[in-house]
């Protein structure tokens, strides 16, 4: 992705302004509101110093791209129809450790809500700090877990108490740049949690004393705006509850004094590791918009109208990819994506050639049709404006309305401005199909020296950080600081036992995925991402990092086996050489992500649970309460052998060319930027698993596993009917993720 890393370096800035170099600057500094400005709402809208204001929202996360993009992002937004910038606040990323804040580079939010002010745009934040966003953890930090008596979500004291102070740290760094609309400033909205509601019922009697709790907490902050609840369906007045799903026409607010929001209307979906890639029609896209003004709507926002990169370790999931592409109307690289850009631009044209009327006349239903109808809003000074609606899935109608005759086509919305003429079909696309295309360009090294290797230590590496009969839980002995843990022990075998075996290593891992070292040499590797996973594999292995102006790689799977499911749990059947005497066995354990919601989902672990080998004389030795070593990360981490000024440290071993099928390996190279203005990724399809860095900056994981062939993918895609994830899908049979970065 272009400027994936978020270097500082003076090489990587100029790699990154020359993409944006075409787009010229916004012209105006005018804050979208004026000082002192009200905001406010009644049952139809909400009021912007004393008007009733239709707002089309589009949501970009700040941390999931560099700030170098963020001003043509905003702008490429406000040309396509945004009246707001939406933007999740991330806890995990702005307090990595307690009391300990971050809001550099990526993270800085003050110099993104700026950007968004002076492009003359609202903003609406929310804090959460609970997010979810396929972020992992959900965006609540790791250490919370680990404060005693810390139960996420609920009502339990040091959870409420540690998520007030974060919020009131955010509401108050806002404040100080007087960025809330009651102090002039372009803050219309805030948030408090995220999707509670649809959790309550397994949190039990503690769960909606937590809620009431949560939104007086956010009223008590005083910011003099609205505070929103999304899924939150028992929101006390005045906090507005809101609608979150691919359709929200249906949704009724829970009061009748409350505007009718959407705040996350999901244009596409996000994509897992060896999944084939979603997509969502702009027809349907635009067809649920459509929908939903006509039904009396006045808020939507786009989740998420660029999506951009789960930089460095933040994606969740598990298996969430790297790539936050979500097939957005603005693509990963920052690029339109038409016509689905577009199209949504022309809509967003035609539904505020009617805002006054939609806003200010009286609604009626008129049937056209057993799946047809239309919407219609009249206004005293003789203003009109008509949706008309073909819900019927399959078959185009013509209906008459108001003595005119208008063809609907199958699951599609006319819009009438002057309920005379139609301005805009939701069906009909007009604009150009643009398809992006990776051209190979030949990478030149800066420098003399080429590729740099480092080869880790199978196993224990170092002091050894725990030693304990029987397994630890992964995430409880990482803490989230690295994805890996070795677990390692020794065992004898009586050379009598052994004539004639057929001696299998069986492994059960809660997740997410594993390397297997017998004596010194790699036997297998596998990983979940299904709770029916029983294989069995033999195959090498490698990790890798890479730098570009420095790429560094970590690649740590060279082949692998999975079972494809819902959950990330899995067991596996390995072959295994066993020799008379002592024998050393040696797992990495890894995560790819951590949970990023469900109920209760801080408790979800990680790592290894059982190891046993059979084949000797019809005996099986069961490992799994032995004396277990374990060694936290890996010996490249520990001497940050990523960082530009670990360049020259004598553990990188120059080689002519790069070793093919080398085990947990690190890459080193350093190139020349590329000529030209286009984004920029690396083709990661020859490479296995593992963690890239640019410039000392960590990329994300990559993984190029590959998809089922017939993992629900079609020629063609139908946007006629109700849309989900596994409808239209693209990619079976080929890397899930080619071009991470």
């Amino acid at each position: 992705m272009a400027g994936a890393a978020g270097s500082s370096s003076s090489l990587r800035r100029l790699l990154l302004l020359s993409l944006l170099t075409l787009i010229p600057l916004l012209a105006t500094t005018t804050a979208a509101v004026g000082a002192n400005s009200s905001v406010t709402y009644d049952q139809r809208s909400l009021i912007i110093s004393g008007r009733r204001r239709l707002l089309i929202s589009t949501s970009i996360h700040y941390p999931r791209s560099v700030p170098e993009m963020w001003p043509k992002l905003v702008a490429e937004a406000k040309d396509g129809g945004a009246d707001c910038v939406e933007t999740y606040v991330f806890w995990n990323g702005h307090e990595p450790a307690q009391g300990q804040y971050y809001f550099e580079e990526r993270f800085d939010l003050v110099r993104f809500a700026k950007i968004v002010k002076d492009a003359g745009l609202y903003m609406i934040l929310r804090i959460g700090p609970f997010v979810a966003a396929e972020w992992t953890f959900g965006g609540v930090p790791v250490w919370l877990h680990y404060v005693p008596g810390t139960v996420f979500r609920t009502n339990n004291e040091p959870f409420k108490s540690h998520m007030k102070r974060f919020t009131t740290y955010i509401v108050d760094m806002m404040k100080k740049e007087q960025f809330f609309a009651s102090q002039g400033g372009h803050i219309i909205l805030a948030q408090v949690e995220n999707e509670y509601g649809d959790m309550e019922q397994a949190y039990g009697a503690d769960a909606k004393p937590y809620a009431m709790w949560a939104a007086s907490m956010a009223l008590a902050q005083n910011t003099g705006v609205p505070w929103i609840m999304c899924q939150q369906y028992d929101a006390p007045d005045p906090v507005i509850n809101t609608c979150n799903s691919f359709y929200c026409d249906q949704f009724k607010p829970n009061s009748p004094t409350k505007p009718k929001f959407w705040t996350e209307n999901w244009p596409g979906w996000f994509q897992t590791f060896g999944e084939s890639n979603p997509h969502r029609p702009p027809e349907d896209v635009a067809f649920s918009v459509a929908r939903f003004f006509g039904k009396g709507g006045s808020l939507q926002n786009y989740y998420v109208y660029h999506g951009g990169t789960n930089f460095g370790r933040t994606t969740g999931g598990p298996f969430i990819t790297t790539s936050y592409d979500y097939d957005a109307p603005i693509d990963e690289y920052g690029l339109r994506r038409l016509p689905k850009w577009a199209h949504l631009r022309d809509l967003h044209k035609s539904i505020k050639l009617g805002e006054h009327t939609l806003l200010y006349g009286n609604s009626s239903f008129v049937s056209l049709g057993p799946q047809q109808e239309a919407d219609v809003y009249t206004d005293h000074s003789g203003g009109c404006v008509a949706f008309l609606s073909n819900v019927d899935s399959e078959k185009d109608k013509v209906v008459t309305f108001q003595s005119r005759l208008y063809d609907l086509p199958a699951w599609s919305v006319s819009i009438l401005p002057d309920c005379k003429n139609v301005v805009f079909n939701t069906a009909k696309v007009r604009s150009q199909t643009l398809m992006m295309d990776m051209v190979p360009a030949n990478l030149q090294s800066s420098k003399h020296d080429g590729w740099s290797i480092f080869i880790e230590k199978y196993g224990i590496w170092g002091n050894v950080d725990l030693v304990r009969n029987g397994f630890v839980d992964h995430i409880n002995a990482t803490k989230d600081s690295t994805d890996y843990l070795w677990y390692t022990t020794s065992f004898d075998v009586d050379g009598s036992h052994l004539a004639g075996g057929n001696h299998v290593l069986h492994i059960e891992s809660k997740g997410h995925a594993v390397q297997a070292f017998l004596n010194n040499k790699l036997i297998g590797s596998a990983y979940g991402n299904g709770s029916k996973s029983n294989f069995s594999v033999e195959m090498p292995f490698n990790y890798r990092v890479l730098p570009f102006n420095v790429i560094t790689t970590c690649k740590s799977f060279l082949g692998s086996a999975y079972g494809n499911g819902s959950k990330s749990n899995f067991s596996v059947e390995m072959p295994a050489n066993l020799r008379a005497g002592k024998n050393e066995l040696s797992l990495l354990s890894m995560t790819v992500g951590l949970q990023n919601g469900g109920p209760m989902y801080e408790w979800a672990g990680a790592g290894i649970t059982s190891v046993k080998i059979s084949g000797m004389e019809n005996r099986i030795i069961d490992l799994s309460s032995n004396n277990w070593a374990y060694k936290i990360g890996l010996e490249g981490e520990y001497y940050g052998l990523f960082k530009p000024d670990q360049g020259k440290n004598i553990r990188w071993m120059p080689q002519s060319e790069p070793p093919k099928n080398q085990p947990l390996t690190w890459y080193k190279v350093n190139v020349d930027v590329p000529q030209g203005d286009d984004p920029v990724g690396l083709d990661m399809q020859s490479m296995g698993k593992g963690l890239a860095w640019l410039n000392g900056n960590a990329i994300g994981r990559y993984w190029p596993r590959t998809s089922p062939a017939s993992d629900r993918c079609t020629s063609s895609c139908d946007y006629r009917g109700t849309f989900s994830p596994n409808k239209c899908r693209t990619g079976c049979g080929q890397p899930t993720q080619r071009w991470p970065v």
